[in-house]
């Protein structure tokens, strides 16, 4: 199904019955609204004017369409700000975050957090068995404009009294933090600092724990809102609209909270998110990296437990990234089918129109600015309507057969000690997922102690910490495993284990880590053997205990090893070696390949498969296939959907 964003506090209420109609004759089904309105609904303390609302939401639903109604805690109103200024949060160096965008507070203020639950509390139960509501958004976009971390008074306040919770003692704390090092010992939890504006670099324990305190801070945040939720609004789901890139938190544990995981999805400007090279943005600038989009719906799939939405689809320019080409005709309709072939139960569109006003004026709708005229995107969303009202339904998705296990606290471990300037967590596990896409393959992304059986291959690109749970996930994993650099380097209180790295992976891969390197632009390492290629940016320097090395550098030390069906591989591959061991692999695994060139991905749902082709040029279908939507050759920004003949 199809979706679109709508605020009717931003149109005249005479327009809102007319939308609505062509929001239905377009094949639109749901309706986000709501997320950003609370100086509408409550423009000063205790004095509420739901009257518009209730109309708004009554011209929907009378249209047919079914609302998704987001609790407005993103945006705090100004008298709220100007009444509790402890809401606000803080950057690094001590300044306060203040009023005049969005998202401008803290998860540690407890007015903030009392705030929130009267507000959230107010619209359950005034829409909660409202008969047009289908389900709720908490908040907007967490983490968004790095607001997961804030370093204020609250904070402080909170981030000891959670300390307290985990170390019991000021004794324990010191020796999880070694804080013997450099005198940083502590004789209270009120001698606690932030880890901030210190004259070199923090203690990197106290950093990671004071990452983990604010991804603790946001789950239980949004816990909070979802009780009140469930409470007052029975039958009706819950989501969250996660974002791409943004990895300062855990998602699988917000949403534990949740029915559903839904995100942004907007795959030009995340191009100028990434770092690619100059060569790569240039040439992906009007229709974004083959891999950007379908990386995040696995991984929301995965968050969702199965069930994903994208809640904000790019409909055309966007205003926020360095540069906001327009994407070529017919990227619209092939992100959507995109979503859809991966699992996605619906594609929403940001937004319904144009907004001529504020900090979004140059982002895309589905209307031109201010008009009641389809913008080229909102053409394209049509034609999948029309295309979705004319196919059968979709088949239910199945397992994918590789699993790749994500980690997000592998992503603040290296943000907090990358040890090479270059070592970018989100960045490795990207090009790894680009490889193995490449050969035609589907992937689920699992978090970390996941059950693993039924997978062929597990790939972890790197798990910095390993836990209890995660350890044996991949002990009891059937299939073959391929484990990255970097892993199992640190213990829980961010300490290199006792045994030395890969810590309590050891016993699987048989290696033992003596020393590492990171590599500066320039230098590589070369590798030969089962797999050739040259590692770059970092190499573990491993000794093969009891695992059969199966390619080695030029200094004989192992590159590639393995101990029965787990795989080893001590840096970080350049292109031509991921994709030899991706190779590898999977012909170790017997996995069925399908080798596609750059701009080419397939996707299978059920028994259809989905071939998106990001151009430039033609690429003809392989044969044996019996097309349900396209041609047997796919034209630059088309896609074909296809039965493979038995």
């Amino acid at each position: 199904m199809l979706g679109v964003c709508y605020y009717p506090e931003h149109w005249d209420e005479a327009r809102w019955e007319a939308d609505a109609r062509r929001m239905a004759d377009l094949g639109i089904t749901y309706v986000r609204i709501g997320e950003f309105a609370w100086s509408r609904l409550e423009p000063a303390r205790g004095q509420f004017t739901f009257g518009w609302l209730d109309r708004a939401m009554d011209v929907l639903h009378a249209a047919g369409l079914r609302i998704v109604l987001g609790t407005p805690t993103a945006t705090p109103p100004k008298w709220l700000v100007d009444e509790c200024p402890d809401i606000l949060p803080y950057d690094e160096h001590g300044r306060v975050r203040g009023f005049g965008s969005r998202r401008h507070y803290t998860f540690s203020s407890r007015t903030w957090w009392r705030e929130s639950a009267r507000i959230v509390t107010a619209l359950a139960e005034r829409y909660g068995d409202h008969p047009g509501l289908a389900g709720w958004q908490t908040d907007n976009e967490y983490g968004c404009h790095d607001s997961t971390r804030s370093w204020g008074p609250e904070d402080l306040r909170a981030f000891r009294d959670w300390l307290r919770g985990r170390y019991q003692s000021a004794d324990q704390l010191n020796e999880a933090w070694g804080s013997v090092f450099w005198s940083m010992e502590v004789a209270s939890f009120d001698e606690v600092s932030l880890p901030v504006g210190t004259v070199t670099e923090p203690n990197p324990a106290q950093r990671m724990d004071f990452w983990r305190f604010h991804s603790d801070q946001i789950a239980a945040y949004d816990q909070m809102q979802c009780d009140i939720l469930r409470a007052h609004s029975p039958g009706r789901w819950i989501t969250h609209n996660f974002m791409g890139f943004v990895s300062d938190f855990d998602h699988f544990k917000v949403a534990e909270n949740l029915d559903l995981a839904s995100w942004d999805s907007y795959p030009i400007g995340f191009v100028e998110k990434f770092p690619f090279s100059e060569d790569e943005r240039n040439r992906w600038a009007e229709t974004s990296h083959p891999d950007i989009a379908p990386w995040h719906h696995d991984l929301y799939r995965g968050v969702g437990r199965g069930r994903f939405w994208v809640m904000e689809q790019q409909p055309g320019p966007v205003n926020w990234a360095a540069w906001n080409p327009v994407p070529k005709p017919g990227m619209v309709r092939l992100w959507t089918w995109e979503a859809l072939a991966h699992g996605a139960e619906v594609v929403s569109y940001f937004r319904w129109r144009q907004a001529p006003f504020a900090q979004e004026q140059f982002h895309a709708g589905l209307n031109l600015a201010g008009q009641d005229e389809l913008s080229p995107g909102g053409t394209e969303a049509a034609d999948v309507a029309r295309e979705l009202a004319a196919l059968p339904t979709l088949p239910a998705s199945r397992p994918a057969p590789v699993a790749f296990v994500f980690d997000y606290s592998s992503y603040w471990a290296t943000m907090i000690q990358p040890q090479g300037k270059d070592f970018r967590y989100e960045e490795l596990v990207f090009r790894w997922y680009e490889a193995f896409r490449r050969l035609g393959l589907d992937v689920d992304v699992v978090s970390p102690g996941t059950a693993l059986t039924g997978y062929k291959l597990v790939v972890v690109p790197t798990m910095v910490q390993v836990g209890d749970a995660a350890r044996a996930a991949l002990e009891m994993a059937g299939g073959a495993i391929l484990i990255g650099p970097r892993a199992g380097s640190r213990d829980r209180h961010f300490a290199i284990p006792e045994t030395l790295a890969p810590g309590p992976l050891a016993p699987l891969t048989g290696t033992r880590v003596t020393q590492v390197a990171s590599l500066r632009p320039g230098l590589s390492q070369a590798v030969t053997g089962a797999v050739e290629g040259d590692v770059v940016r970092w190499r573990d320097h491993a000794e093969a205990v009891d695992a059969e090395v199966l390619a080695r550098f030029e200094d004989g030390g192992a590159a590639l090893t393995r101990k029965g069906r787990v795989h080893a591989l001590m840096g970080w591959p350049e292109a031509r070696l991921l994709d030899n061991v991706a190779r590898h692999m999977a012909g170790a695994t017997g996995l069925e390949t399908l080798a596609v060139p750059p701009q080419i991905r397939l996707r299978r749902r059920g028994d259809w498969w989905f071939f998106f082709n990001y151009g430039p040029g033609d690429w003809a279908l392989p044969r044996g296939f019996d097309c349900l939507l396209g041609d047997a050759v796919v034209p630059p920004q088309g896609l074909t959907i296809a039965r493979r003949r038995a």
